[in-house]
Formats: structure tokens, sequence, C-alpha cells
């Protein structure tokens, strides 16, 4: 045949689909004609009018059967065939209405779970950042160490010498890593409001590739000393903060007193705290002033763009090449080849897999756990199935006498469950719908990508191929098992229990153990993540973070001498700390620059006079610069003394340090009165402080050292405040004692310290919650297949428990008898789910904290839980079976 006749019959085919009822009306009419032709031929035979109408029906054969030969071969009997099992199906659905809503909620409950996780996992592992030609992008930055971000970006300098000596990128940019929330005042509006603000290079979003929505982005003459301040406004920022006014491109704003220039507004699609600064919000960004920073230290990290062609490894060669010659400072030529050392050099990774490979074992745990909750309901909806086409089996046999062929009853048992596999699909698009919009809004989890969580193309291609996946796992067994039933024996079974007699079983325990068993692995899985959570939550943290909060001060230190600035500073923190002290319900107030588990930095390797220590074996402790009264706000237990007012320039030098430090530096002795060389300075130690969780709840606690306020000037102010009462009730009080030192002060976020602990932890809390819902939810499925699965025993064996009822059998002893099956058919499935729940706790072994994969209490605590949850599915089916009435069993068989 050729291809054009082949495209004209099929183009006829489908046309006789979509008109089959012109079609047909013709199809009659033809064969009306042809049988009065064939009568009024026999009539002229000599037949009676009835004779020939008949012998003519009979010559013509079945009516009804030329009509299907006919459709068949004019148009497409696939698609007749569907509709007819489709409306069959919505006609049967209808008059079971539970089934039906139970079935579409289980699915709903289930597609909707892996939906959401898919659209999560999709956005932060599966798809490219939000940026153009993301893969290109690479992280560039030091090995990790233990010394805060000082150690994990580079100087000005070396920033510099590096764009310049690399031959693998076409262009090299950065940002300052060293910022604050609430680092900005915008003025001019009212009162001062709160403003984060991140510096960036002037060629920051050319390389990233990020166009502007509005006005332009920043040029290099923006980035040169002297240059008038500019900024480039997030759009979320730009929409709250300014309503979407298109006008404000080019106009001026007041930021810490000083006037910036607004030229332009970002894209919707960049968000630069989701994706370099998860859980922070970030409301402008304005142009780095290198040549202003050059003295400042290591506060670059740098992102580059690969030329087309260069793979990552060629690109890491050349960036051993250049790391020798990069020098902290090119005025102190000694700091040359510094990054080159021991445990340092380079380390290029995707910009990708920086910003989510830390999640990706996470986000694999939380997608195995939906994965198994779709396994249970589809093990349960085949329970249902089986039951139900159990009960439909005089039906099914009855088609097969009539000629529906084997094949045709399990297509129309797949079309069930298809129907009911797309209703749940529906109900679950809804949930994941939630669920992200949900996720997008929560601040507070500090996930990468976050707010870019959508139900995009990809999730409903995932929506799809889980339904038909969904729909074929349950529906497949049950029609098998209904196709493959003895014809004869189903027409000869009579009485109340016709066509459910207990083939079906066996096959319906192995499905309750196999959905016990896949309970118990997420039971479990749960529980160790559970017990993980919570050893974090009991992690000694060195700092009591309840009954604290903090609160961004804003001050002006500015003096023409260093002397005058550390007198103006003295005054405003005494005076703000006096005020805000002797405020009802304030035990202590502090101020600091850094807290604990917030931006961090380190100053070099101070060594203990008179000692010498082989190179690396120091590591650089992480610096905070804090007034009198923080540690006893911060809840620090300190051993020496605090800080006094008196501690200024012109005093000696003081620090305190953590007693980890202590111990390295002096082992075996008192640090206090030690003194520190750090290059020209003596620093004597006047207190150690107990170790503090300074980078993470879960890493290692690393050193600290405490310089003071007056002799150190620090790099901003955080107000730390304990109380007696709960925090929450001062923020408007302590507002108001500042801005009566401070007409300026801004209304920035009055934080509990808890809630930066919370922060901290929010993506373990976050995924502990998560596959905690989904172990609630697979112990639940679970229970209702036990209960589906015994009640149906209970209901098969009526007529024998009435008769041992009869015959004396006590109702305890039938209820026992119930149970006994009950855990049974759990104790298998425990040892199966059991065996697996190790092997999958070794997978996740990395995710635990301070908790082995083969803690005993958390499986025998699980175990213990599943037991009593099948006790209770089963005891009802068993307080049934125990009342049944001899009588009433036997007059109903």
């Amino acid at each position: 045949m050729m291809i054009s006749d082949f495209v004209r019959q099929g183009w006829r085919r489908v046309g006789a689909f979509f008109h089959k009822g012109p079609l047909d009306r013709e199809l009659d009419a033809e064969m009306a004609s042809h049988l009065e032709f064939a009568i009024e031929e026999n009539v002229q035979r000599g037949m009676s009018e009835e004779e020939a109408r008949r012998r003519a029906m009979a010559e013509f054969g079945g009516v009804q059967q030329a009509r299907e030969r006919q459709r068949a071969s004019r148009g497409l009997p696939f698609l007749d065939v569907l509709g007819q099992d489709t409306r069959f199906t919505m006609r049967t659905l209808r008059r079971d209405l539970g089934f039906t809503i139970v079935a579409m909620v289980m699915l709903g409950l289930g597609i909707g779970a892996n939906v959401a996780v898919f659209s999560v996992v999709n956005t932060i592992l599966l798809r490219p950042l939000p940026l153009e030609n993301s893969k290109e992008l690479v992280w560039v930055a030091p090995p990790p160490q233990k010394c805060g971000l000082s150690c994990a970006t580079y100087s000005a300098d070396a920033y510099d010498e590096f764009k310049a000596q690399s031959r693998s990128y076409t262009d090299v940019t950065g940002y300052m890593a060293f910022s604050t929330p609430d680092n900005l005042r915008l003025t001019g509006h009212g009162n001062p409001v709160p403003a984060t603000g991140i510096e960036v290079m002037t060629n920051f979003f050319q390389t990233l590739g990020v166009q502007p929505q509005l006005g332009r982005l920043f040029t290099a003459e923006d980035g040169r000393h002297g240059s008038h301040p500019v900024v480039l406004l997030e759009n979320a920022y730009w929409k709250r903060q300014f309503a979407g006014d298109p006008a404000i491109v080019g106009k001026e704003i007041d930021l810490n007193g000083s006037s910036a220039t607004v030229v332009g507004v970002l894209p919707a699609s960049f968000d630069f705290g989701a994706v370099f600064s998860p859980g922070e919000r970030v409301d402008l960004l304005s142009a780095e002033i290198m040549d202003d920073e050059r003295s400042w230290g290591n506060i670059v990290p740098m992102i580059g763009r690969l030329k087309p062609g260069v793979t990552l490894a060629q690109a890491q060669g050349d960036a051993n090449r250049v790391v020798p010659h990069l020098c902290w400072s090119e005025k102190q030529p000694g700091s040359c080849g510094s990054y080159a050392g021991k445990d340092a050099g380079i380390e290029l990774r995707t910009l990708k897999d920086y910003v989510s490979g830390r999640m990706r074992r996470s986000l694999e745990l939380l997608w195995g756990a939906v994965g198994l909750i779709l396994l249970i309901v589809c093990v349960n909806l085949s329970n249902l199935l089986l039951a139900r086409s159990a009960a439909r089996g005089k039906e099914f046999a009855m088609r097969s006498a009539l000629g529906a062929q084997r094949s045709r009853i399990v297509r129309q048992l797949l079309t069930e469950s298809l129907i009911l596999s797309a209703g749940g699909a529906v109900l679950g698009m809804a949930i994941a719908y939630g669920v992200t919009f949900w996720l997008t809004r929560a601040g507070s989890i500090a996930l990468p990508l976050l707010s870019s969580i959508r139900l995009d193309r990809a999730a409903m291609g995932w929506t799809l191929l889980v339904t038909l996946a969904t729909a074929f796992l349950f529906g497949l067994m049950p029609g098998l098992k209904m196709a493959s039933g003895s014809l004869q024996e189903t027409l000869k079974d009579s009485g109340a229990g016709a066509g459910k007699g207990l083939r079906h079983g066996k096959i319906r325990a192995a499905l309750v153990i196999s959905e016990v068993a896949l309970a118990c692995v997420l039971v479990v899985g749960a529980g160790l993540l559970l017990r993980s959570f919570l050893r974090v939550l009991d992690v000694d943290l060195g700092f009591a973070p309840d009954q604290a909060a903090s609160i961004k001060v804003d001050y002006d230190d500015s003096a023409p001498t260093a002397e005058a600035g550390e007198a103006k500073l003295s005054q405003i923190f005494q005076r703000t700390i006096a005020r805000v002290s002797a405020l009802p319900g304030v035990e202590a107030a502090g101020i600091v620059d850094f807290l604990p588990l917030g931006p961090n930095r380190s100053w070099g390797v101070p060594t203990p006079q008179g000692k010498t220590f082989a190179e690396g074996t120091l590591p650089s402790p992480l610096v905070y610069v804090c007034s009198p009264g923080y540690f006893r706000a911060m809840g620090m237990r300190v051993r020496g003394r605090d800080f006094t007012w008196d501690d200024n320039l012109k005093s000696q030098e003081v620090v305190l340090i953590n007693a980890a430090a202590a111990r390295v530096y002096w082992p075996g002795e008192d640090a206090v009165g030690k003194v520190l060389v750090s290059g020209d300075e003596h620093l004597h130690v006047i207190g150690v402080v107990d170790d503090v969780h300074a980078s993470s709840v879960e890493d290692e606690k690393g050193w600290q050292i405490y310089y003071s306020t007056l002799q150190k000037g620090p790099e901003g102010a955080q107000l730390v405040i304990r109380s007696k009462v709960p925090p929450a009730t001062l923020a408007g009080s302590v507002l108001r004692a500042l801005r009566e030192l401070n007409p300026n002060q801004p209304a920035a976020e009055f934080r509990p310290i808890r809630t930066i602990v919370d922060r901290a932890v929010s993506p373990r809390r976050f995924f502990v919650l998560l596959v905690g819902i989904f172990a609630a939810l697979g112990l639940t499925l679970a229970a209702l297949g036990i209960y589906g699965v015994i009640a149906y025993g209970v209901t098969q064996q009526t007529q024998e428990i009435g008769i041992r009822i009869a015959l004396g059998a006590s109702r305890v002893r039938v209820q026992m008898g119930v149970l006994g099956k009950t855990l049974a058919l759990v104790g298998v499935g425990l040892v199966v789910g059991t065996l697996a729940s190790e092997v999958v706790a070794r997978l996740i072994a990395s995710q635990l904290f301070g908790t082995q994969p083969t803690d005993a209490a958390t499986y025998i605590a699980m175990a213990a839980l599943l037991v009593a949850v099948a006790l209770v599915a089963g005891y009802l089916p068993a307080w049934r079976a125990s009342r049944i009435h001899p009588m009433v069993a036997l007059r109903n068989q």
C-alpha cells in the first residue's frame, strides 16, 4: 500500500469516527432497504409475508453484528471499545460511590505527595539554575575549612590576580560575603525602614546572564572609587516597598544617610537569597567598590563562567597553575602564595552543585519515602479491588459465558483503575499545588531555590507517568486474577457468598504482609531521623537561646581620629545597653557584631607566647567583637572575667578564648593570664568561654576568640537582650528605647535567638517533618489494609464462627482467634520489613546524627507501634466476629 493510500485511509477512519451518527443512519437505511428487497423477493416466490421476513432475516444474519463489522471496517474500533468501557466504568463507580471516594482519596494523597516532592527535587536537583547557560557557571573556593567565611573567600587583590591570569573563563565575578540582615536603613518615607543589601561586583549580573526587568545593570564606572552610589532593586522588594512603580528607576533613595540612585529592577526569576543565601531575604544590591576594600582581607567568593568547550577538569588544572601566584595583598609580598599552603588551594564545583549538592542525599531520601507511600497505596487498592472483583465474580462469569474474551475483562478492569487513578491525580494535583504554594512562602526554611518551586511541565509529565504506573500496578493483579477464574465454578457457586470464596485469601494476605513491610521501612526510617533530630536539639550550643532576642542597632561612630571614634562608640554602646537594661523584664544586655550560627570570619592564627607549633596545626579561630554584658545576655558561661568599659585603646589588649582553643594552646594549664601573639599584637587572655557551635549545630564547635568593641572596631551591632518575660513582648519597648537614643533607628526585626537556632536546623526539621508525615500516612494505610483483610475473612467465615459459638466457644476466644490471625500477618510483615529497614538505614546513615543505623531502641519502639496499630485495626473485626449470632449466621447461609 502506498503511503498516500495509507494516509487517505487513516483520514477516512478518523472522519468516520467523528461522524458516527450520520453514517449509522445511512447504514441502517441501507440494511432496511436490503431487507425490504429480500422480503419482497421471498413473497414473490409464494411465501407468506411473515415467513418471507423470517427467511430474509435468517439469510441476512444478525443486524447488530453487521453494524459492528461495518463500524470496525470504517472507523477506530479501539476508541469505540474504550468509550464503551469508560461509560460502563463511570456507571459502575457511581453505583459504588463509597468505594470510589475512598480509592480516589488514597490515590490523591499518594500522587499528591509524589508530585509535591518531585517539584522540590526537580527545582533543587534536576532543573538548571534560573540563570543563562547555568552549566557554564562554576564556584571557585578554597577547600572546606573550620575558620568560617574568611577561609572560603579571597581578598580583592587575589580576585584581580585570579581573573587576570586564568585562561578558562569568559569572566569571573563575586560579591561581598560579609553582609548581615537589615544592614541598611531606608529613610525619606516616614520612619526609617530596615533593608538587607548585598554588594556585588559590577560584572556580577553580566557574568550570571541576568538581564534587568527595568533600567540597566551596573557598569565598570559604578565600581570606581568616588563614583556615586547606585543600586538595583530585587523584584519582590520593588513591589513591596515601592508598589511596583516603574518611575522609581532613576530616582534617588536615602540609604544609611547617603543618597543612592536606583538604576534598575531585577527580574522576578532572579532571587539572590534563594541561590546564594538560602533562608535570607535580600532587598537590593549595590555596586562593590573594590579599591575601598583591598585592606579588608578575604571577603569575596568567586564565580566564573567557563569558556565554550572548557571542561571543569581543565578549569581545575588552570586554577592549580594560578593559585601559587595569588597574594593576599600586593603590598605585602610575603602574603604571595598563601592560598597554596597546606590545606589550601582552590576547588572548583559547578555552581549548581554548590547550591544544591549538599541537599542531594536528603532529597533522595524524601523521594524514596513518597515512592514507598505510593507502593502502599497501590497494595491497598489492589486489596480493595480484589474484594470488589470477588463480589462481582458472577458478573464477569456471565460476561464470559456470553462471549466476552478474558482480555476484554482485563481491559475493563484496567480502565476502571485508570479512571480511578485519573481522579486521584486531579485531587493529587490540588494537594501538590497547596504544598508547593506553602513552600514558596516558607521563608524560615533554609533550602536553596525554595521560592522558585512550581508545578511546571516536568511536574505535569511526572504526574501523568505516576498516574499511568499507579493504575497499572494496582489494577493488573485483580484483572488477571478475575480473568483466570473458573467459569463453571463461579456460575455453580450460589448463596450469600457467591463469587466471594476464599480463593483470594492468600493473595490478599500476601499483599497485607508487603504493606506492613513497606510501612515498617517508612516508620523505622522516620524513627531514626526523628531520633537524630532530637539529638540535634539536645546539642549543648554553648549558649542559652531561650529567653533571649536580638535586634540590629543603627549607629554612627564616624570621627576624625581612632581615639575619638573609640570614645564616641563607647558612649553610644554604654548608653544603649544602660537604657535597654533599665526596661522592665530585661535581665542583661550586650552587643556583638556577629551572632553564632550566622556569618563569621577569622583574622589569622594567633600563637601562644613562647611556644612554637608546626605549620598547619593551629586553626584560625572565628572572631567575634563584643561589649561587656554580651556573654551574660547570650547565656554563655565564662571562667575568668568579662570585658569592661575600661578595656579600650588606652589599656592592654585583652581577649577571651573558648575552651577548645585553650586546650590546644595550653594543654593542662590555666589559660587565664596567658598571652597570645598575633603579628605585632600581644593579646592578654582574661577569660575562657565555653565552646559554642558557631557555624552549624551539627558540626564540631571549633575555635573562637572574642575582642572588645572598644579595641577592635565591630562590623555592625547586634543588641542581645535576655529577659524574664517572653522576648516578643519586649519588641515595642526596645524599639522605642533605641529611637529615643537615635531617631534614625529603623524598625529592624526583633529576633528571638531561638529562631536563629531553628533556622539553622530548619532543613533537618523540614525533612523529618515530611518523612514523619509520610510514615504516619503509610501506617494509616497499612492499618486500613489489615482491617480490610481481617474484616473480609470474618465475613467469609461467618458460618464457621456461628457454629463455633453454637458449640460453646466464648466471645473472648473468638476475638483472640481473629487477633491471632492479625498478629500472624503483622509478624511476617515485621520480619521482612525489619530486614529491609536495616538495609535502608545503612543507606541513610549519612543523614543520621548521634544515632546508629542499627539503633535497637528505635527498631523496638517502631515495631511496638506497628503491632499496636495492627491490634487496633484488627480489634473491630474481632469484636464483630464475637457478636455473631449462630442462628442468624446459619440462616444467612
